[in-house]
């Protein structure tokens, strides 16, 4: 195949903003679940990560779905929640916007830790990554699963050949963590100014 398996999330980030710089519901979580190819080719250690991403996706397209035009707006929904009082239900959306952005940067983290440190085994990145981003969220179960699940991570030049494909993996990771970063700060920003940002797993 023509480019890396980032390929297509690349195209993607390129719509998630609106002329005005508003990040837009549909496109940001079509990036997102352009990403998902990525973490089936990581076999078993990420399908906690994966079913915990998808999930969050299908909450946010559900909600999105009944209203197209009220929702177009990514953060037009979590202040519905805000003003509704519903937002820390753990069903709402605003969790489930909050999660998703802290698996992505926890990926993010990952495949920054692949190019940057050619040294490290595959479940170094992932445990280094996992520390520095979800650990401080996660209760004692949901970090011991973790920790069993990254014992899993497949050989990692094995892995960079799979996801490389017929493009440069190095440029297209640090172009995709370049690129959605920002994206998932302004996110945790949002979440902040509205009190949402600190919420732990239960």
């Amino acid at each position: 195949m023509a480019g890396t398996v980032f390929t297509p999330s690349l195209e993607g980030m390129k719509s998630v903003k609106s002329e005005n710089g508003v990040i837009l519901t549909k496109p940001f979580l079509e990036v997102c679940k352009l990403i998902l190819p990525v973490l089936d080719k990581f076999g078993s250690a990420m399908s906690l990560v994966k079913s915990d991403i998808g999930g969050n996706i299908t909450r946010l397209q559900t909600k999105y779905d009944t209203d197209p035009t009220k929702y177009e707006q990514l953060y037009s929904m979590i202040q519905v929640e805000i003003t509704a009082k519903t937002a820390k239900s753990s069903s709402s959306c605003t969790n489930g916007l909050l999660w998703l952005t802290r698996a992505m940067d926890f990926l993010v983290e990952l495949f920054r830790n692949l190019v940057e440190h050619p040294d490290w085994s595959m479940s170094k990145c992932c445990t280094d990554s996992y520390n520095k981003t979800l650990k401080k969220w996660h209760g004692w179960m949901a970090s011991s699963s973790f920790t069993v699940a990254m014992k899993l991570a497949p050989d990692r030049n094995k892995f960079m050949e799979i996801i490389g494909g017929g493009g440069d993996i190095n440029a297209d990771i640090e172009k995709f963590c370049s690129g959605f970063s920002p994206l998932l700060e302004e996110n945790h920003k949002f979440l902040a100014s509205v009190g949402m940002d600190d919420l732990k797993a239960s």
